[in-house]
């Protein structure tokens, strides 16, 4: 299951990025898609870094569980 929703996340993103950015630069130019491209990223940088902690966090209660 966890596998199942790492691809449907990462499928998500790559859609997103690829068919959003593209059609951004399509419609409004090179700039405009640069532009989209620093914001999507700006949005998904803290998500993962709370991604990152809530799976750090579970590793580590995980590991002093098994002490």
């Amino acid at each position: 299951m966890k596998d199942t929703d790492v691809r449907l996340i990462v499928g998500a993103l790559s859609f997103l990025f690829i068919l959003g950015l593209g059609l951004i630069w399509a419609i409004y130019g090179f700039g405009a898609a640069v532009f989209g491209f620093l914001c999507l990223l700006g949005a998904t940088l803290p998500i993962g870094l709370i991604f990152l902690i809530l799976n750090l966090s579970d590793w580590i209660m995980k590991r002093a569980g098994r002490d």
